[in-house]
């Protein structure tokens, strides 16, 4: 289960990702240390769903190296799809703003479907071990629902529950509320708070920036695919250092 291990740090240095003749991440170079809460922010188009898949393995990259824990991805590796990859993603769980559950599968079982397949753990511990990720993230009075029966923001908490079943130290959040109306979104954010007091490693694209200033230890701001301003959440958001970090905020919040 979620934190059960040591906490997760992960590396980026001089991550680049072309898409063709587009750039779309230049020399990223950051680190998030263990425990930390990390959000990422920055205009639309920025690169930051895409520095996720990069960091989960998703995609491949051009340039650089990422280390996930002992684990290094290199251009070459994350081309390949490899035992890299894999050992890369038992560690990191990410959380989609789609939710990607599977349509045909209840809540539980979407919840024991990899456990089951990847850990070959037998029906009844996968099954216990869902019913208590279950009832952390508020979901066992709907654990036999399926995806089209639930809300978004239950959805996005089974969604939670399926990356913790995996026994992660770290975790990623590509803009998991952005799709939820003001009183989903705090149930989900109480989650990932949660999360945060066990020691979870988190990594997280977000537009909540109320949420980024009182959850997370740093914020990161990409803008054009280049990290241009990193610091504590509050210094960061309160008081920007870089013209683009001010241009961003001011549009933002308006």
């Amino acid at each position: 289960m979620a934190g059960s291990n040591t906490a997760l740090s992960i590396s980026l240095r001089g991550v680049t990702k072309r898409f063709g003749e587009r750039r779309i991440l230049q020399d990223v170079t950051l680190e998030v240390r263990p425990g930390e809460t990390v959000a990422l922010v920055g205009p639309s188009g920025a690169g930051k769903s895409t520095l996720l898949r990069c960091i989960n393995a998703l995609h491949p990259f051009d340039d650089g190296e990422i280390r996930v824990g002992p684990h290094a991805l290199t251009p070459q590796s994350s081309r390949s799809n490899g035992s890299a990859g894999r050992e890369v993603r038992r560690l990191v769980g990410m959380v989609f703003q789609d939710f990607q559950l599977f349509p045909h599968l209840s809540a539980i079982e979407n919840v024991t479907e990899a456990p089951r397949r990847v850990l070959r753990q037998t029906r009844e511990a996968a099954t216990a071990q869902a019913q208590a990720l279950l009832r952390r993230v508020g979901m066992t009075h709907r654990e036999h629902a399926y995806p089209e029966q639930l809300s978004g923001g239950e959805k996005q908490r089974v969604a939670i529950a399926r990356a913790l079943a995996m026994g992660p130290r770290g975790l990623l959040c590509d803009e998991i509320t952005s799709a939820l109306d003001p009183e989903l979104k705090h149930e989900v954010l109480a989650v990932l708070e949660d999360l945060k007091r066990d020691g979870l490693t988190l990594l997280l694209v977000t537009h909540e920036l109320g949420f980024a200033r009182r959850a997370a230890d740093r914020v990161v701001v990409l803008a054009d695919g280049v990290i241009v301003e990193v610091g504590p959440s509050e210094q960061v958001l309160e008081h920007p250092q870089n013209p683009r970090t001010r241009q961003f905020l001011s549009r933002v919040m308006g």
